[in-house]
C-alpha cells in the first residue's frame, strides 16, 4: 500500500483535485503526466479498498450476519417527491 495515501476518502479528494487540474488544461506535459501517475495510484488503492469491503460483505452474508434492507423498505424522504 502507498503509505501516502491515508484513506479511502483522502483518496477520493486528491483523486478529485486532479481530475479538475487534468481538465483545466493548464499544465505542462511533465506535470500533467504526473499528476496522471498519481491518478492511477490514487484509482488502484480506491478499486482494491472497495474490493475488500465487498469481499466483507460477501462474508457477512454468507456467515448470516448481515442481510440486505428489504425492497420495501424505502429510504427516508422517498416519499416527498
Amino acid at each position: 500500500m502507498d503509505a501516502t495515501i491515508k484513506d479511502f476518502e483522502a483518496a477520493i479528494a486528491e483523486l478529485e483535485i486532479i481530475v479538475r487540474k487534468l481538465e483545466d488544461g493548464d499544465l505542462a506535459l511533465e506535470k500533467s503526466l504526473e499528476l496522471y501517475e498519481r491518478g492511477v495510484q490514487l484509482s488502484r488503492f480506491c478499486h482494491a479498498r472497495l474490493e475488500d469491503a465487498e469481499r466483507r460483505i460477501e462474508i457477512l452474508n454468507e456467515r448470516g450476519e448481515l442481510k440486505p434492507a428489504p425492497a420495501s423498505l424505502g429510504l427516508a424522504g422517498d416519499d416527498d417527491r
